[in-house]
């Protein structure tokens, strides 16, 4: 229930609809009662079995009562009898008929359009708040979490709540009106028929809420299993080259079906115990059914009835019909329970994800930066992943215009260093600074606004190059993005595509060679015109042509500003203000690459190697 409640806030206010629903749906209700009853007085007029004592000869004063309508209906119904002959009291009935059909259809239509506008502001915001809220974790938050899996909550478990939950909130906003009105009505025509009746449904609600328990628990193997796929899938398309380079397609086919085969087995039990429900409450219906024929035909053969006089057949004809009006929302309710039951747990798996802490947060009164004056400086900094420290102690000032460039092997905390300073991360131990003040008193995007980033991995979007390298400022500057385009050596590969400047460069820019990728990257850096930079290995993918032209845009992108350049090759640092030498996240040893390579330690080694990694 609490999961119910908390995807219903999406739709508040409430107001905007529940009101208007449960008007067009009552009114729609009515209508088709009406339309039923007028069975009465055309099987009583059809088999000759008109009353006298149901002959209206005044028209009633007005009042909002069923005896007012009935009676009202009985005087035109014998005028139009007495004045024009039966057959005209034939064609009276079915106008009525027909009208009541067209109007209460017309207010099913009202009332479903109210829902499709529920339907999908609940489906809009909750997409929305989950994409804002993963946008905001921190690098942690997915390093802990399968991509499928993330993948599969806002896709699938967004499109459950839409197939299982607001479709089950229509019916459940519906169909008790329904039952409710159609047995109001059959207590009018009989009411020791209904009350016999009634007894049965306790019966049909206790084999349905024992089905909806079994398929809740379920229900969470089923996602778990459906993110699992996803996950799988997701890594096969983008290693592709490995699969096949390595002759594993058989390995992953074998992977593949594994995990398949359990969501199939799962899902398999799942939906026959949520098909179940239908057949049940059916069964037990047409159970009543029979029972109630046997029982009201009895009465009728008597002409008994308790409370009502004479119970007529054309009087348990219709209301064997209202009866019948019954089973179909009770079958409704039952089968909307059931699969509610696989929404909620969409829901809770939303939730779930959402209720994650967000680990990087801004203090409420954190101040404004926008200048970088002085330096930036790591104070006795530790970080570490789970239990394992990767920086110990380091201690560090980068001053304003300096290029500190950081070397060492795989895994001696390079990239961590630098990923804390826009607090990708935040530090364990320490602090890090900015002109005297520590980052995590700043303003989060302020901070982020003094640096770029040009990392190894040349992340881009399926989207034109312009937007690419205006990231964010859809309405920049042309000017100004062609001239960061020239800067980063681009713009000359730009112009020869076909839309230039517009062309979509497909997911990730795989239109693209790596060298042309990254030296969008840059461009996108450059545009952003930065005070700090951050450069993570940007030519260590690449070949020497590509390398070459990259680095010539690298030395054009760092005139004049501060930089933190994790190095892979030897060309790239060799000019550095400062070297700093990690190893196993510390600091081993420091100074130029004069000063460094006399010191006959670690950096000399890795000269001698070329391995800056």
């Amino acid at each position: 229930m609490k999961t119910f409640k908390r995807l219903l806030e999406y739709a508040t206010p409430l107001h905007h609809y529940i009101p208007e629903y449960i008007i067009y749906t009552i009114l729609a209700i009515i209508l088709g009662m009406a339309n039923f009853s007028m069975l009465i007085p055309l099987l009583d007029m059809l088999f000759g079995k008109v009353k006298t004592e149901d002959v209206v000869t005044a028209l009633p004063a007005f009042s909002l009562s069923v005896n007012y309508f009935a009676d009202s209906f009985k005087f035109y119904f014998h005028q139009f009898i007495n004045t024009r002959g039966a057959f005209y009291g034939l064609v009276f009935v079915c106008a009525i008929i027909a009208t009541c059909t067209l109007m209460a259809n017309l207010f099913r239509y009202l009332s479903a359009r109210v829902v499709v506008r529920l339907r999908m502001t609940i489906l809009e915001r909750l997409r929305n708040a989950l994409y804002a809220r993963l946008t905001h974790q921190s690098l942690s938050f997915y390093h802990s979490r399968q991509k499928g899996d993330i993948l599969s909550t806002m896709t699938n478990d967004v499109q459950e709540i839409e197939n299982s939950v607001v479709t089950s909130v229509q019916v459940l906003l519906r169909d008790p009106f329904i039952i409710l009105a159609y047995f109001g009505a059959l207590f009018y025509l009989s009411p020791s028929l209904t009350l016999f009746t009634i007894i049965f449904f306790p019966i049909s609600g206790f084999f349905i809420s024992h089905i909806s328990k079994k398929l809740k628990q379920k229900g969470y193997y089923s996602q778990e299993m459906l993110g699992k796929i996803l996950n799988v899938s997701e890594e096969s398309v983008g290693g592709i080259r490995i699969i096949q380079a390595f002759s594993g397609e058989g390995f992953m086919q074998r992977k593949f079906a594994e995990i398949n085969r359990k969501f199939a087995r799962i899902s398999k039990s799942m939906f026959n115990q949520r098909e179940l429900a239908s057949p049940v409450s059916e069964i037990l219906g047409v159970l009543v059914i029979v029972v109630l024929v046997m029982y009201g035909g009895s009465l009728v053969l008597k002409n008994v009835d308790n409370n009502e006089g004479m119970l007529t057949g054309s009087v348990f004809m219709t209301y064997l019909v209202f009866y019948s009006q019954i089973l179909q929302p009770a079958k409704n309710i039952s089968s909307a329970v059931t699969t509610l039951q696989r929404g909620l747990v969409a829901g809770e798996r939303i939730f779930n994800m959402m209720d994650v802490p967000i680990t990087i947060t801004e203090k409420p009164a954190a101040k404004s930066v926008h200048d970088f004056n002085d330096a930036v400086m790591y104070e006795n900094v530790s970080f570490k992943y789970d239990q394992q420290y990767v920086l110990k102690n380091i201690h560090l000032p980068v001053r304003k215009g300096q290029m500190i460039a950081l070397v060492g092997k795989s895994g001696s905390g390079k990239s961590t260093m630098a990923d804390l300073l826009p607090r990708f991360y935040d530090v364990v131990e320490g602090s890090i600074r900015i002109d005297g003040t520590d980052i995590r008193d700043l303003k989060l995007n302020d901070l982020r606004d003094l640096m770029g980033i040009v990392s190894q991995d040349a992340i881009l979007f399926n989207d034109t190059i312009f937007n690419n390298i205006a990231f964010g400022q859809p309405d920049a500057d042309r000017e100004a993005v062609i001239q960061a385009a020239k800067i980063a050596n681009a713009h000359e590969f730009i112009t020869q595509m076909e839309n230039g400047y517009d062309t979509n460069i497909g997911d990730r820019g795989l239109k693209l060679s790596g060298g042309q990728r990254q030296r969008l990257t840059i461009a996108r850096a450059v545009f952003k015109n930065p005070p700090i930079l951050i450069l993570d290995e940007a030519t260590s993918a690449l070949d020497t042509e590509s390398e070459q032209l990259v680095q010539s845009a690298l030395d054009k992108l760092m005139q004049n500003r501060t930089s933190i350049v994790i190095a892979h090759r030897l060309s790239t640092i060799q000019h550095a203000t400062e070297i700093i030498v990690m190893d196993q996240g510390e600091i081993k040893e420091r100074g130029t690459h004069d000063t460094l390579l006399g010191m006959n330690g670690i950096y000399k080694k890795l000269v001698e190697m070329q391995e800056f990694k």
